[in-house]
């Protein structure tokens, strides 16, 4: 911000500079009278320049912007009639000779007095204007950038909600799972709070960062995979498929687990066979994700899940991916399929 006002301050004093210099750059070569442009030029560039700064500093903030136009505009015609009359004050008793030279001129050729005074007023409406364009600008400026500030704030609140949001749903999921084998095997339900726990510091530590190493998702999920696989019964057939080489694919985190959540919570079956097929690969830098298993809806009444999962990841895709990936469900031959695609790049 201190190297912008330099800048700043450096423009306005070389902008200056250069028109408080045009009379001899005009004339390159030829004979220029002091006293002359002193008074047809220098005098009324400094006018121009109080009409300018008075505007910038002090009338636009505390008139024009509130929108006291009557109060705004009196203002500066009072300035602007003062300056023109201050001019004519000057030139009658400091540069007598000019006068009597222009007097002359306006004899032959010269504009008549009261196109001489528009002319001085067009002169002087000049810097206002510019003033007025250059602040309202700044202003503009200032309230997109705000606003964009805001609205990114307001994207991370969401997501940062979305996120602490999955975490105590996947945790209470898990400890459900982890509940139904303790009479059945203690051992591997002690296993089992092992891994969660491994699961559980991942979520916590690792994925507080707006992206992450696909490969790294990629290692969470299969350890998830792996502690669900220890609930279900031999009836019930888990396949997964991952990228198995590095791809440098970065990506937001936990945008898959609650599709395999869901694929375990609707997919199993106590008494029947079952079947779920999870599939991810790779093609330059979208990836695609597809799960496929039988589906045994769950009773109303079932609190296996919070139900949370597939409205948060479509909230955090519309977020974090907007026009960047597609995600649909099917029902097909009472197997229930999601897949989702994602644009990384």
């Amino acid at each position: 911000m201190y190297k912008n006002r330099k800048i700043t301050v450096l423009s306005h004093i070389l902008v200056w500079l250069l028109l408080f210099s045009m009379p001899y750059l005009l004339s390159y070569g030829q004979e220029q009278e002091v006293n002359r442009v002193l008074a047809r030029f220098w005098i009324p560039l400094v006018f121009s320049a109080i009409i300018f700064y008075l505007n910038y500093f002090v009338l636009i903030d505390q008139c024009f912007f509130p929108k006291k136009m009557v109060l705004f505009i009196t203002i500066n015609v009072i300035i602007i009639a003062f300056f023109l009359f201050l001019k004519e004050y000057i030139e009658d008793n400091f540069f007598q000779d000019i006068i009597k030279k222009r007097s002359k001129d306006s004899v032959r050729s010269g504009p008549t007095f009261k196109m001489g005074i528009y002319i001085q007023v067009l002169s002087y409406m000049a810097p206002l204007l510019f003033s007025i364009a250059i602040k309202s600008t700044k202003r503009w400026a200032k309230t997109e950038a705000e606003r964009k500030e805001a609205a990114n704030f307001k994207l991370k609140s969401e997501l940062q909600h979305l996120h602490y949001q999955l975490q105590p749903h996947f945790f209470f999921n898990s400890l459900n799972n982890i509940y139904a084998l303790v009479d059945i095997s203690p051992e591997q339900a002690k296993t089992s709070i092992h891994s969660l726990s491994k699961l559980m510091r991942y979520m916590l530590y690792e994925t507080n960062v707006e992206l992450i190493s696909l490969s790294k998702e990629i290692d969470f999920l299969k350890k998830y995979i792996e502690l669900m696989k220890l609930r279900v019964s031999d009836k019930t057939v888990v396949n997964y498929s991952f990228p198995a080489e590095e791809t440098g694919i970065k990506i937001a985190p936990l945008l898959f687990i609650s599709l395999i959540e869901n694929a375990f919570k609707h997919g199993v079956s106590a008494s029947k066979k079952s079947t779920i097929n999870i599939e991810m690969i790779c093609k330059e830098k979208t990836v695609y994700f597809t799960i496929k298993n039988d589906d045994f809806p769950k009773k109303i009444d079932d609190k296996s899940g919070s139900g949370i999962g597939l409205p948060n990841i479509e909230k955090r895709l519309e977020l974090l991916y907007p026009k960047k990936y597609n995600f649909k469900t099917t029902l097909e031959n009472n197997h229930f399929v999601s897949h989702l695609e994602i644009e990384t790049n």
